[in-house]
């Protein structure tokens, strides 16, 4: 039986048969045209030959994700027994357990190792339909809670065209007394001063009246605090906010509902932006910055965070440049300094680091995030080492160091990486020991110098394995000091590193920090864990009483440049104090219009090196030629170089030269982003567990987008490491570009649109309430109308799957039409210019025959 997939195409004939009565001269009757006509109308049909093959393959797709809490998994092998026995002869029952990604069961761990904060719904259902054979029945079962997280037009199409029914068994999770926020409803942009309404929907059961606590903090200050009363099911809290500093602020809210069976859904985040141009974010390590009044004077909004450790990618927002004057890298989050790589690079900002004792290498900054985007280098010198320094390495080699972290490693493997590379970095003339820290210390190395032993201590450090237990603070430092007393080095420090979540028994710890300092040995940490950590309190105290530095690490991949950021910080002497001369260079005449009157002389300067392909504007005129001044592009954005101290003691004769404020603001402006081009705006919101971004442009930039298209980069930032990728336009309507990207909860999203030289940024965008929780009914009323349209509908008794009609499959006949048809097109060409088509006879009495005589030559 031959069936139509699109029958109103027949709707044609009548149109033909008029245009073949009145346009005779085009032979449409002709037997070749008439049969190119019934392939070509034959093929926009879409016929399809129903071939037999009633034997059927029964998909079960199991829902693994988090909101199932289980129960699809946990019933799947019974409820496969059932269908397998009974089944008809030649059927086939087929598991394929989904959340995040899909995979058949069989193939690879018998264990569901894809994510499961998410019900990729429609990613399953395209997976299992390309595993299906074409010559059998296929049908789908699905165990699920019925909440897809991803929208499902494109598969229900797929399905309905391919006539597979999806039939369900939904899994009880007791939602019904559930109440969760629903969403928080802000502007996306607001001006400066600007009053806006914030307005929290929840939800909830319906029925008797609900109070329900709540509290909404902004930028993680003081909350405020209420109730709200749900009223069949429903209740809005609104508040009224004014914003006048530029920037992203956070809104958060949470709720404490009693006995809520899901508190999943009880926070939500949302991200709010006050425009206000490209200001200046001073980080600053002067209580009184000198850089402040100057940027002011010329206009820049300056910006100074007072609480730092607080900083991340929001307070970028709204930032044309960042200046970070004399302040160690132990003082800014990890995450910012690695969120400045994509602001710099793909977001155009612009980068300023100013010398001092706490800057670049002698502020921590070797190997850091940022180091690469410098124009100066700040690698080791033998000939700039101080006369000899010794270390000793204290390793925390708990049975928390044997996790693994992403790239297949355990945290023990990065420590170690990390002590390798100080190994490595440290001179031969210098004196290491290492020891590794379980109930009691273990010497892996004794106090020895580098120099012929640097190989076997590499090896040695290498193989420490996690062995369990926790770690013994108190006995790890007497440890190290007992090698460090050893050595009468210059410089004499001890390294610890250690869980700050589990750190013990640091016994009489003071006693021996004391006895350090007063002998002249310094003590850093590097904590693995943040500052809310359990035993975050000890490690910082250690480090205060040692005089030495912090380093709380929630990326265990940050740890081996954790390291190296202390080793140069310790062993180098990278900041010369001495009043030394400079001179200007034709460089400065790149970004300014003429040569100022540089001071003649700086009282000391951070020792660092001109990376290539940067430009110096002052040197030094010492044996060094080091760059006091220097800058270069990188990627999108600019960065700059001042390695002389511009504040503090040091600073003061610099302070007084008449050229500071001009130096200040033509790198400030040099530096600063460009404002982005006129007639374009971007726009980015959530639409279940993806990100949209929506790209709108005027009629007058349709010429220059026809030359080349916009590109679109996205940075998503989690808790343990960050990624960029680049993404593809659709061309939604006239005036409007979109791309939409997977957005996983707890995931921060910056972007930036590239239009040819120019930037425009965005972000930061964050899922409110995860997708997982949410559970809007849009999306269970998505999921029940894609089961109506396929034909299939809510199994609860198992067997009666195989009682249904089987449509058996189907040979699709449009590919034959239309080779038919172009044989045929070929065909009637070919006759009509060869002239073997009979063109019909001449009809009688009318033939006229010419007089004899008469020429028959042809003019």
């Amino acid at each position: 039986m031959i069936q139509f997939n699109t029958p109103e195409w027949f709707f044609l004939i009548p149109l033909l048969l008029a245009a073949g009565w009145k346009y005779r001269r085009l032979r449409l009757a002709s037997p070749l045209r008439l049969l190119l006509q019934t392939c070509l109308l034959l093929a926009l049909a879409q016929p399809a030959l129903d071939r037999g093959g009633k034997d059927m393959d029964l998909w079960v797709l199991v829902d693994q994700s988090n909101s199932t809490a289980g129960i699809p998994a946990a019933g799947a092998e019974e409820i496969q027994a059932i269908l397998e026995r009974h089944k008809h002869a030649g059927d086939r029952v087929r598991l394929v357990d989904f959340a995040q990604s899909a995979v058949l069961r069989g193939r690879g761990d018998p264990v569901f190792a894809g994510g499961t904060a998410g019900t990729d719904m429609e990613q399953a259902l395209a997976y299992t339909m390309a595993l299906m054979s074409p010559n059998r029945t296929n049908r789908i079962l699905m165990l699920t809670d019925g909440w897809p997280t991803t929208p499902l037009d494109q598969a229900a199409e797929q399905l309905i065209q391919s006539r597979i029914p999806v039939d369900y068994r939904l899994s009880v999770t007791f939602r019904e007394a559930d109440i969760r926020i629903e969403q928080i409803r802000t502007p996306a942009r607001i001006r400066p001063g600007e009053a806006f309404i914030l307005e929290a929907t929840l939800a909830g059961p319906p029925g008797p009246a609900i109070t329900v606590p709540w509290q909404i903090s902004k930028n993680g200050g003081a909350p405020l605090r209420g109730t709200a009363t749900l009223l069949n099911g429903k209740a809005t809290v609104r508040l009224a906010d004014r914003l006048s500093t530029p920037g992203c602020s956070a809104y958060e809210m949470t709720i404490t509902p009693q006995n809520d069976p899901i508190p999943e859904n009880n926070r939500a985040v949302s991200f709010l932006e006050v425009t206000g141009g490209n200001g200046v974010l001073l980080l600053s390590g002067y209580d009184r910055d000198p850089l402040a009044p100057f940027l002011e004077a010329q206009g820049f909004r300056v910006q100074q965070p007072s609480g730092l450790n607080r900083l991340d990618a929001r307070h970028l927002s709204g930032v044309g440049l960042v200046i970070i004057n004399n302040l160690s890298a132990s003082s800014v989050p990890p995450d910012f300094l690695h969120a400045l790589d994509y602001y710099v690079r793909e977001q155009g900002g612009g980068l300023l680091m100013c010398g001092g004792r706490h800057s670049f290498g002698s502020g921590g900054y070797f190997s850091s995030p940022i180091d690469e985007l410098l124009p100066v280098s700040m690698e080791m010198k033998k000939d700039k080492m101080k006369l000899m320094t010794a270390m000793s390495i204290v390793l925390d080699r708990s049975g928390s160091m044997s996790c693994s972290v992403p790239g297949g490693k355990t945290k023990m493997d990065l420590a170690n990486a990390g002590t390798c590379q100080t190994i490595s970095l440290l001179s031969d003339q210098d004196l290491i020991s290492v020891h590794a820290v379980d109930s009691e210390p273990h010497p892996i190395v004794t106090l020895s110098s580098l120099g012929p032993n640097r190989k076997k201590m590499i090896s040695s450090v290498s193989r420490i394995a996690s062995m369990g237990g926790g770690i013994f603070i108190g006995a790890g430092l007497k440890a190290g000091w007992r090698e460090l007393q050893r050595s009468v080095a210059g410089t004499r420090h001890l390294l610890l590193f250690a869980d700050a979540d589990d750190s013990e028994e640091p016994a009489d710890y003071r006693e021996t920090l004391k006895e350090m300092v007063k002998e002249g040995a310094t003590v850093s940490v590097i904590a693995l864990g943040t500052e809310k950590s359990a035993d975050a309190g000890l490690l910082r105290e250690i480090a205060e009483l040692g005089r030495g530095r912090i380093f709380f690490c929630d990326r265990p991949g940050d740890i081996p440049s954790i390291f190296a950021q202390e080793t140069v910080s310790v062993a180098r002497a990278a900041f010369i104090r001495e009043r030394t001369l400079l001179r200007g260079t034709a460089g400065w005449l790149q970004i300014a219009a003429g040569q100022p009157e540089w001071p003649p002389a700086v009282d000391g300067y951070n020792l660092c090196y001109l990376r290539n392909g940067a430009t110096a504007a002052c040197v030094t005129e010492d044996g060094n030629a080091a760059p006091l001044v220097s800058f270069w592009n990188r990627g999108t954005g600019r960065t700059a170089a001042v390695t002389f101290a511009m504040g503090g003691e040091l600073g003061k004769n610099i302070q007084q030269w008449d050229g500071y404020g001009d130096l200040i603001q033509t790198l400030a402006r040099w530096l600063n982003r460009k404002n982005p081009p006129q007639g374009y705006s971007v726009r980015a919101d959530t639409a279940g567990d993806r990100l949209r971004i929506r790209l709108y442009y005027s009629e007058e930039n349709i010429p220059r987008l026809a030359e080349r298209m916009p590109e679109i980069s996205l940075e998503l930032s989690g808790k343990e490491s960050s990624h960029t990728q680049n993404g593809i336009w659709e061309h939604l309507q006239p005036g409007i570009f979109q791309c939409s990207f997977p957005l996983p909860h707890g995931v921060m999203a910056r972007g930036a649109v590239r239009i040819g030289g120019s930037v425009i940024p965005f972000g930061p965008v964050s899922q409110q309430v995860d997708p997982e929780w949410a559970m809007p009914p849009e999306s269970g009323n998505a999921f029940l109308d894609l089961v109506n349209r396929t034909g299939g509908r809510e199994r609860m008794d198992l067997p009666s799957i195989f009682r249904e009609p089987r449509p058996g499959t189907c040979l699709q006949l449009r590919p034959i039409l239309l080779w038919s048809a172009c044989v045929l097109l070929v065909l009637d060409a070919l006759f009509t210019r060869t002239g073997l088509l009979p063109r019909g006879q001449p009809r009688q009495g009318v033939t006229r025959s010419r007089p004899s005589g008469e020429n028959n030559q042809s003019i």
